[in-house]
């Protein structure tokens, strides 16, 4: 019966809306062979369908339409990854570099601060107390390597090949110089050198005046002795900015670019020493030049100049500096922001309203696995530190040294090295004499703090056993505990501190 009533309205609606054709006409409903054909494909097809086929093809008109373009998004926001063919150039940010720099502050050092010596527990925590809104962490000698695997490896950049040369290197200064790059490639922040004070929080890194959506990059200078820019010794490492505390935004060109720089000259040193890069020996310029302040210097002031039109910009633009000043997104602080107190460069104080931070230098070590040029007869020009009237003289002595005969040269040599016996073992007195100071220092507080535990319980036990007075006088004793308190303390510490000079 329902096929009966279905073929009846399927008729009758076909009736009403199809034209009559030519019976002849192969588009005819009523041709023998296509009429037959749609009227049995009608008869199956259920009337409420027919009426909602429109629908269905509009719908999947769109879905197909709103999947190509998602496809098309997703092929266009595909991030860019850092090839291994070449140096990379410039890394392009989805919006540009942020416009506030990332609130993290970076360290690196032997151990996790759960033990840290107290000298470098006290310096770390000046940099939590001072910025209380920043991320601190620490990368040690056991969790460095996790960091570089996990930023620069298939999950990050994809740079195995700066991954497996990190695995690579074995000397410890060179590792640390090439960490923090990384950390500030990868991350962006602060860094700061495990022995690196902070006098200043961080918000005062950039003055008011300049706006950080500006700048990428905030140095300082360390060392501005240009006028020794061609000694032999000293040319190299007398224009530099300081890396041992600096900014960044994550992922500059100049970071990525020096890491670069970093590996080419290591692959190079290891060539014309004929071993492998793990067994590279190199000495205190080698390390300064290759990974320390004077490639660092280097790789900003070459970028600097990508893509200035005008004059090129030389470490002259930074000598002498009054002021800070924005050079290529860079800001570039005064000496005296991150390497005040140096004795050179005109590096003022810590104490001036422009010192950010105090380098301590109590984690440098590194020169005595990696040493300086020390003449036979005359030592290390650096200890002149940068007095040029005592270089002129190291370099006439150096001069005159090279005349001499080889008695003669051996009897400056001997002078020399009696001269420096009397020195370390004068050291050594000093550094005994402040030792027993610092004990005697210790004894004493603790004879003060006994002595003064001792009379407190005397005077509790007064007060626990003492017969209690008529209610005018209860304040007595006290009073009179009180008395002997303020007597009697000075005079056991005046008693202790006269046996302590005898």
């Amino acid at each position: 019966m329902s096929e009966k009533f279905e073929k009846l309205d399927f008729e009758t609606t076909w009736k009403a809306a199809v034209a009559p054709s030519s019976p002849g006409s192969p588009s005819s409903p009523l041709s023998p062979k296509i009429g037959t054909f749609k009227a049995k494909l009608r008869n199956r097809i259920p009337t409420q369908m027919r009426r909602t086929l429109p629908l269905y093809l509009v719908c999947l008109a769109v879905f197909l339409l709103v999947l190509y373009a998602d496809v098309l998004g997703i092929a266009k926001a595909r991030p860019i990854i850092i090839q291994r063919s070449g140096p990379q150039t410039h890394l392009a940010f989805a919006h540009g570099p942020p416009d506030a720099f990332p609130k993290k502050i970076w360290q690196t050092w032997k151990v996790d601060p759960y033990n840290f010596a107290q000298r470098d527990f006290d310096t770390a925590k000046t940099w939590t107390s001072k910025n209380p809104g920043y991320r601190y962490e620490v990368l040690t000698d056991d969790n460095d390597m996790l960091f570089v695997e996990e930023k620069f490896g298939p999950n990050g950049f994809n740079r195995p090949d700066i991954v497996e040369m990190y695995r690579a290197i074995n000397l410890t200064i060179i590792k640390a110089d090439l960490l923090r790059y990384m950390i500030m490639y990868a991350e962006g922040g602060v860094y700061a050198d495990i022995d690196v004070e902070a006098l200043r929080p961080v918000s005062r890194f950039v003055p008011a005046r300049y706006k950080v959506s500006d700048i990428d990059m905030v140095i300082g200078v360390e060392i501005d002795q240009p006028e020794f820019r061609d000694h032999p010794i000293l040319g190299k490492k007398s224009m530099s900015f300081c890396q041992w505390t600096f900014m960044c935004k994550p992922q500059l060109p100049v970071m990525l670019r020096l890491i670069e720089n970093i590996m080419a000259w290591i692959s190079d040193v290891a060539a014309k020493q004929n071993v492998p890069i793990s067994d590279v020996v190199l000495d205190f310029d080698e390390v300064i030049s290759g990974t320390g302040p004077s490639a660092f210097t280097a790789a900003v002031i070459n970028e600097m100049n990508v893509g200035n039109t005008g004059e090129m910009i030389t470490w002259d633009r930074f000598h002498a500096m009054d002021e800070s000043q924005v050079v290529s997104r860079v800001l570039v602080l005064t000496v005296e922001a991150f390497a005040a107190g140096q004795g050179h460069s005109d590096s003022g104080n810590h104490n001036s309203r422009g010192a950010l931070v105090k380098h301590h230098f109590h984690a440098s070590n590194w020169p005595s696995k990696h040493p300086r040029f020390s003449h036979p007869a005359y030592g290390e020009v650096e200890r002149c530190n940068w007095v040029a009237e005592c270089i002129r003289d190291w370099d006439r002595n150096v001069e005159e040294y090279k005349t001499l005969t080889p008695e003669q040269q051996q009897r400056k040599i001997a002078i020399w090295e009696a001269e420096q016996k009397r020195q370390l073992e004068e050291l050594a007195r000093a550094k005994e004499k402040a030792e027993q100071l610092e004990r005697l220092g210790l004894e004493e507080k603790k004879r003060e703090e006994e002595s003064r535990k001792r009379l407190e319980e005397e005077i509790q036990a007064i007060e626990a056993f003492g017969s209690p007075g008529p209610a005018p006088d209860q304040e007595a004793p006290k009073a009179v505990d009180k008395l002997v308190l303020d007597q009697e303390v000075p005079k056991v510490v005046d008693k202790n501190r006269v046996v302590r000079r005898n």
